[in-house]
C-alpha cells in the first residue's frame, strides 16, 4: 500500500479507474507492448495485421487461428488491482471502471461500472443473426466458427484495429471521467487512440498515474507511482470476500 494514494482514496468520494493491460498481466494475461507482450513475439503476419478489420475479412482462418491462441486465456482470476477496485465501488468511493481489456476480470472481480473500451473475448455474435455465443464456442470451434443456426460468421464482440468504438460506451466513460473528483490511472502507456483521448474530459481534483513505464499524463499527475498495480492496490482482499 501507498501511503499517498491511500490519503487521496481516503479523500475522495467520486473516483473513476482507467486501466489497461497491465491491471491483467498479474493475472498471467500478457500485455501487448512490453517486452514479452504480444507484439514482440513471431508470427507470419505482425499482431497488429491480424487484429484487424480487413485482415479478419480477408484471412479469416488465420485470424480465428491467433485468436484462439493468443486472445483467448482460459483459467485467468482476478488479481489483487481487480479485487480492491471492486471492493471501492462496493464501499461508494469508485463509481466506474474503465477499461481497455477484454478479459471480463474486472467483473468476475465484482466490479459492476465497467465500461469496456474495446469489448469482450466474452461476447460473440453472429454477423448474420444476431446470436450470441460464449468464448468457449469460439475456442472449441475449427477454422472459422459458424452459426449452428444460419451459417453466418461468429466474431468476437471486440474492437479491431480500423474499427471504431461503441458509442453508448464512449459516452457513458466520459460521463464517469467529467464527474470524477479522483481519476486512477493503471496499466496503460496511453498510447491507444481514441481511449487515451478521454483523459482530457477529466476535471477532478487528483490524478494519478500508476505505470511501470512513463506515460503522457504523468506530468499533469499528482502522484506517479512506478510499481506493478496488484502491488500498489493490494489489500486483504480475497475473491470468496466478493458477493
Amino acid at each position: 500500500m501507498v501511503p499517498a494514494l491511500e490519503k487521496i482514496i481516503s479523500e475522495s468520494e467520486n473516483m473513476v479507474f482507467f486501466g489497461g493491460a497491465g491491471v491483467s498481466t498479474e493475472s498471467g494475461i500478457p500485455d501487448f507492448r512490453s517486452v514479452d507482450g504480444l507484439y514482440h513475439q513471431k508470427y507470419d503476419y505482425p499482431p497488429e495485421t491480424i487484429l484487424s478489420h480487413t485482415f479478419w475479412e480477408r484471412c479469416p482462418e488465420e485470424f480465428y487461428r491467433f485468436y484462439r491462441d493468443k486472445l483467448i486465456v482460459k483459467g485467468a482470476k482476478p488479481n489483487a488491482a481487480h479485487l480492491r477496485l471492486a471492493k471501492l465501488e462496493r464501499e461508494g468511493k469508485l463509481k466506474a471502471v474503465v477499461t481497455q481489456n477484454i478479459d471480463g476480470l474486472h467483473q468476475a472481480a465484482g466490479s459492476k461500472t465497467v465500461y469496456e473500451l474495446h469489448g469482450s473475448t466474452l461476447r460473440n455474435y453472429c454477423t448474420e443473426c444476431g446470436k450470441f455465443f460464449d468464448a468457449d464456442f469460439i475456442a472449441n470451434s475449427t477454422g472459422v466458427p459458424r452459426c449452428p443456426d444460419c451459417g453466418g460468421i461468429v466474431k468476437p464482440d471486440v474492437v479491431l484495429y480500423e474499427e471504431g468504438l461503441d458509442e453508448q460506451v464512449v459516452s457513458g466513460a466520459v460521463q464517469a471521467i467529467r464527474k470524477a473528483d479522483t481519476l486512477i490511472v493503471g496499466g496503460t502507456s496511453l498510447v491507444v487512440y481514441p481511449a487515451a483521448g478521454l483523459l482530457r474530459y477529466f476535471r477532478g481534483r487528483h490524478l494519478v498515474v500508476i505505470n511501470m513505464q512513463p506515460t503522457p499524463a504523468d506530468e499533469e499527475a499528482d502522484l506517479c507511482i512506478a510499481k506493478p498495480i496488484g502491488q500498489v492496490l493490494s489489500e486483504d482482499v480475497k475473491l470468496e470476500d466478493v458477493g
